[in-house]
């Protein structure tokens, strides 16, 4: 729930056990499927919280006030709202309502410095201050605050992840018990992480989550052992989900999409699952007339299959990601932008035998782009970035990591464009300091990435002060990235979040 950063003034991440944001950015199903960003975007999710002046002075300086520390790691019993009893572990434990914790009656302080802490209206507002972190310790602090922070809008585009360890108690005769799960409906959750999952353990989270029928709009499966079986009955009972993504999961093949895929699903990622190939790609197409959002890593896709498409998708999808299917052509490019040509959204990052000549095509046919993601592509050139300067006129994002071959010329067809918002660099060895030159123009540009980029000097790095309205500039791993330099980017972009 918190940023994947640590930092000494930050209060630190919680595990993989615990909550991870939804992007609201159209760039996967959940965290694992983000593939770009600087670490500043993800570093905001854990900046230190700022509490409002709501509080007088005397409770807000109080350190006898009983709240568990924030730096506390967090179990699923702490997500379900209950306090860890001493040496508990993170199995095991009940998560049902009746915990013993502090009444109001028993805080400290005055009697008017307590009704202040339990007051809703107050209590309402503060709670907005806090990251979903805190506010799974900042539950267990009273009955009051449990019950204001329970409320489903404080949860809202969060998912709770559970590996296969934490849904069950292990009872005093070794038999095992699921986990209630009442504190997650309560909060409201219609989206689920399981990790490490079999088709039993899914068919329990169906028969104990109270919302799991109706409620549950998105379902993520990572690292399982779910069968064509378990797909099929997962997909059966829970006739709510729309969002469906499998990763890692090699024990369901192409005949359980066929079977299981049904026509409300509108977003599905599947990556890592070594039985999909062309076949899944055609169950996909016949099966998902909605289809506005297809995430897919799959090592034996062929061209072929990017023909499948129907006109119904063509009209409705908008997003496509097909990251390291290396046996795309530019001929899977053909079909691709004849069968989805309203796309805003496409990703051919790792499809290493797309050349120049694929994202001419791209850039011709599909005039709606706002985002690009060529990186890992190694034969692009820049005859490429001219293709897409020339054609993409409303592109707001372009990766280009590690297409080295891209030069200083390929920098100064992409200086015209004036929609583009977002430009990654990464690792792109061959610009130099005079392909920075070309940047400077683009007064739209908000977010730079030159990580990795070996031939920047310092020299060359400080022009770019005069983008006084770039918010992230990333610099790691540059050579003439010098401690001078970063306090020069203090001084002339103060606005700008740089990353050392």
């Amino acid at each position: 729930m918190s940023n994947p950063r640590n930092g000494d003034t930050k209060p630190p991440c919680l595990p993989r056990n615990g909550l991870v944001k939804i992007p609201t950015q159209p760039n996967g199903l959940g965290s694992a499927s983000i593939t770009k960003g600087t670490p500043a975007v993800k570093n905001r999710l854990c900046q230190p919280s700022s509490v409002p002046a709501i509080l007088s002075p005397a409770l807000a300086h109080r350190s006898d006030l009983s709240i568990p520390s924030l730096a506390s790691p967090l179990s699923l019993a702490t997500l379900a709202g209950v306090s860890s009893p001493p040496g508990a572990s993170l199995v095991g434990l009940n998560t049902s309502e009746g915990s013993e914790q502090p009444s109001p009656e028993r805080l400290p302080g005055s009697p008017s410095e307590r009704q202040l802490a339990v007051d809703e209206k107050i209590l309402n507002r503060l709670f907005w201050y806090f990251s979903a972190c805190e506010k799974c310790v900042l539950a267990q602090v009273c009955k009051a605050w449990r019950r204001v922070l329970y409320q489903p809008k404080f949860w809202v585009g969060l998912t709770p992840v559970l590996h296969t360890k934490e849904l069950y108690n292990v009872l005093p005769g070794g038999e095992k018990e699921f986990v209630s799960l009442q504190g997650f409906a309560v909060r409201g959750f219609d989206g689920f992480c399981l990790v490490g999952v079999s088709d039993l353990d899914i068919c329990e989270f169906i028969d104990n989550y109270p919302l799991s029928k109706k409620g549950v709009k998105s379902m993520s499966l990572k690292r399982s052992t779910i069968t064509d079986a378990g797909l099929e009955v997962m997909l059966e009972q829970m006739q709510g989900v729309v969002r469906l993504e499998l990763s890692g999961c090699n024990d369901f093949t192409e005949a359980g999409l066929w079977s299981s895929l049904n026509a409300r699903i509108t977003a599905l990622s599947v990556s890592d699952c070594i039985n999909v190939a062309d076949d899944a790609i055609a169950a996909i197409s016949q099966l998902l007339p909605n289809l506005t959002e297809l995430n897919l890593q799959a090592y034996h896709v062929t061209d072929t299959a990017l023909a499948y498409f129907t006109a119904k998708q063509g009209y409705t999808t908008h997003t496509l990601r097909l990251n390291s299917c290396w046996e795309i052509t530019n001929h899977g490019v053909v079909n691709m932008v004849h069968s989805l040509p309203n796309l805003s959204v496409l990703s051919l990052s790792g499809c290493s035998k797309v050349t120049d000549d694929g994202v001419e095509l791209v850039a011709e046919n599909l005039r709606k782009l706002r985002s690009l993601d060529l990186s890992w592509c190694p034969r692009i050139t820049d005859m490429a970035l001219e293709y897409i300067a020339c054609d993409l006129h409303k592109l707001e994002e372009l990766v280009l990591d590690r297409c080295v071959r891209i030069t200083d010329t390929g920098l100064s067809y992409l200086s015209t464009m004036s929609s583009l918002r977002s430009l990654y660099l990464r690792w792109c060895c061959q610009v130099q300091d005079f392909g920075l030159k070309h940047l400077l123009s683009m007064g739209s540009l908000r977010l730079l990435s030159l990580a990795g980029c070996p031939l920047l000097t310092t020299t060359g790095l400080s022009g770019l002060v005069q983008l006084q309205d770039l918010e992230e500039l990333e610099l790691t791993n540059c050579p003439g990235a010098t401690p001078e330099l970063f306090k020069y980017f203090s001084q002339h972009l103060p606005c700008c979040m740089v990353i050392e």
